[in-house]
């Protein structure tokens, strides 16, 4: 589904994921559709126009379609969607003959002012969970990439939709061809939906300094190391005092805090994709013993290690 003021990648994402599975040897094959008003061109947000194939009304008024996935793409004409009956009528009817209802980004503000989110989890780009809220029957888990409850499959924003269309795939045809799509589109990790929207690199704010600045870009990649405060500070060519209190000026948090944000993000990729113990990935990430993962993996996460493994883990073939 598109429509004027879309975001251009929510529909060219998952456009060429499909095509990619499609000249992956997906059988039976994707047999994609751009629908819009009318069946003719909308601007997206970024000024391009993108042509329509079929008129939302033509489908809608052919009940026998057997349309398989409904995708509502995002942006900021959404804003809207959600309050034009007609419209909304006519995404109802073709939910209602679709054996799944996804979106990408703020096309599930849609799908909620159309009543189809009600009583489900979902998921939507960070700065418009707070308006997704607002459709009281709709659970809102804001810090996920994409969330699945039942036939009902919502991303996060934008680039999410890649990640969604991915498991898609990987629910229609299995894991080897979704990483094979994910490679052949050189899609630097296909996240699994648990994942949160935000990195921790990116939840800190960049530092000013260009010292600090240089130890945040080093930090991801040497966690194993000592990374107490004195070590740090001796990398960035301060004293200990003066590096902890510009780190948390410039960035938002203690030392401390960011490389254990760090360090349990690294264990929960770890746990989604390896059969490395508790023990095993908590020495990899530099946290040194079980006990202590457990322990900061509660503080960021609310879960245990295993029990977050038994949700999201995607194990390797």
């Amino acid at each position: 589904m598109a429509f004027d003021g879309m975001q251009l990648l929510d529909l060219a994402g998952p456009l060429e994921v499909f095509d990619a599975a499609n000249r992956l040897g997906a059988n039976p094959a994707y047999d994609v559709v751009v629908a819009t008003r009318g069946g003719g061109p909308v601007r997206t947000s970024s000024g391009i126009d993108v042509g329509g194939q079929v008129g939302v009304e033509e489908l809608a008024a052919d009940p026998a379609l057997g349309i398989h996935s409904l995708m509502v793409t995002g942006g900021n004409g959404t804003r809207a969607l959600i309050s034009d009956e007609p419209f909304l009528d006519q995404i109802r009817v073709l939910a209602g003959g679709a054996e799944r209802v996804t979106s990408v980004c703020t096309g599930a503000l849609v799908l909620a002012a159309a009543g189809l989110l009600d009583g489900r989890r979902a998921t939507t780009h960070w700065a418009a969970c707070d308006l997704l809220g607002t459709f009281a029957a709709v659970t809102v888990e804001p810090d996920r990439i994409y969330v699945r409850d039942g036939d009902r499959w919502t991303s996060a924003g934008v680039t999410a939709g890649i990640d969604l269309a991915l498991a898609l795939v990987d629910a229609d045809h299995g894991p080897e061809l979704a990483h094979q799509v994910a490679s052949y589109l050189v899609v630097f990790a296909r996240r699994p939906g648990g994942q949160a929207q935000f990195s921790a690199s990116l939840r800190a704010q960049p530092a000013r300094s260009s010292s600090l600045a240089e130890l945040q870009r080093w930090l991801p990649d040497h966690l194993g190391d000592d990374l107490t405060v004195e070590r740090l500070a001796e990398r960035a060519a301060m004293s200990p005092r003066t590096f902890a209190r510009a780190f948390r000026a410039e960035t938002g948090m203690t030392p401390a805090a960011h490389v254990e944000e760090l360090r349990v993000e690294a264990a929960r990729r770890l746990l989604e994709t390896s059969d490395l113990t508790v023990g095993e990935i908590a020495r990899r990430v530099g946290l040194t013993r079980a006990e202590t993962l457990h322990r900061a993996f509660a503080r960021r996460t609310g879960t245990t290690p295993a029990a977050y493994r038994d949700h999201f883990a995607r194990r390797t073939a």
